[in-house]
């Protein structure tokens, strides 16, 4: 799927060509067309089904710029935002409460791809693209988790590596985002070749009226800064734990069942199969999960996530969730899988016999933690 029509199914409300916002077609059994179970609580597996389940309705996400009769003043703030960690978290929570305060429109805006991923294909040097900690639709719906109304993502291309300071912030936070109060980090930088800084800002809201604000880096109980390149450095050596801390929850893939090589049920483990976004920060691996959006509860599993060397050599990263005694038609099911602790490293067997015996231990050691740990 394209990040294109990612952003499309996920928002549901966003601008078509016309610069307005496609209409969702009414449901039967909901008032005035509205989904009434896709409400996007996250202690609410069973209604994940609805393709507007992980985002709550009132987000309006444009893919650029929204269109003038769509804008309005806002309370702003940049960033990649990769993972929403409580780092993240944090800058939200004050966007949102200076918002409530000055009755303006808490607001996102974020690149697709990664400024780093640009130059890194750019100058041929894909070793240093960032990892994703989560995929678009994962980001998206933390921001809407998180209070954030508007979401902008400006697709960070050559257009926008070589804009000004100064037209960034006339063109895109004056004009195009109508922002009235800006947050950011001490150490942002902005426009070509990173020209411009948090002084900049401070003139340019003097003169177009609005206010900069910046914040300090937010730190754990032992002092250490909590950011996306801790997270990855987490997810990289299997530290779940760690991880879920710097998040404020459990990491997790989510995405749509779709048909793989069904090897799996001929060896007597059926899997769901999920997509799983390029340079996946999650180290490659077997791990224990639950899986929210099949059922009114979350549903215990046993999951690789890596390339399965030993039946394909693609190369190419898929998430495989065994239901631990569920049998569901999952199918085109949109699914949010929980990782909760890894149990060994991904690794190419000799045989299939030998392949699934070892799914079989998985799946002891799995129902082992289960009933130790519960749901």
């Amino acid at each position: 799927m394209t990040r294109r029509r990612l952003v499309e199914e996920i928002s549901g409300k966003i601008k078509n060509s016309k610069g307005n916002r496609a209409r969702p077609t009414p449901k039967s059994g909901t008032r005035h067309g509205q989904r009434a179970r896709c409400r996007g609580d996250w202690n609410k597996p069973g209604i994940q089904n609805c393709k507007l389940s992980l985002v709550k309705p009132p987000l309006r996400i444009y893919r650029s710029l929204p269109p003038p009769d769509r804008r309005a003043p806002c309370a702003l703030t940049i960033g990649n935002f990769d993972g929403v960690h409580r780092g993240h978290q944090a800058m939200l929570a004050r966007v949102c409460h200076v918002a409530r305060e000055r009755g303006l429109t808490p607001a996102v805006m974020t690149f697709e791809p990664h400024p780093r991923e640009y130059f890194a294909t750019l100058n041929h040097r894909p070793e240093l693209a960032p990892t994703r900690i989560s995929g678009l639709r994962d980001k998206l719906a933390a921001l809407a988790r998180y209070g954030i109304s508007q979401v902008v993502v400006e697709r960070f291309n050559a257009r926008l590596a070589e804009m000004s300071a100064n037209a960034f912030i006339e063109n895109l936070l004056v004009q195009g985002l109508q922002a009235k109060w800006l947050l950011v980090g001490e150490d942002f930088r902005f426009g070509h070749k990173r020209s411009g800084d948090i002084d900049l800002l401070r003139e340019a809201g003097m003169r177009h009226g609005f206010d900069v604000q910046t914040l300090a880096d937010v730190t754990d109980r032992q002092g250490h800064r909590i950011s996306s390149s801790e997270v990855r450095t987490a997810l990289a050596v299997g530290d779940l734990e760690r991880a879920r801390h710097l998040l404020g929850h459990p990491y997790h893939i989510s995405g749509h069942v779709i048909h793989g090589q069904k090897l799996g049920r001929t060896l007597g483990f059926p899997t769901m199969n999920l997509r799983v976004a390029e340079r996946c920060a999650a180290r490659s691996g077997i791990y224990i999960v639950q899986v929210y959006g099949l059922a009114e509860r979350a549903l215990p599993a046993v999951a690789s996530l890596g390339v399965r060397p030993t039946v394909e050599d693609r190369g190419r990263v898929l998430l495989e969730a065994h239901l631990l005694d569920e049998t569901v038609n999952a199918y085109g099911k949109l699914v949010r899988v929980e990782f909760l602790q890894k149990l060994r490293d991904e690794e190419k067997f000799p045989d299939l016999p030998s392949l699934t015996a070892a799914i079989a231990e998985d799946a002891r050691n799995a129902r082992a933690y289960f009933a130790v740990h519960g749901l």
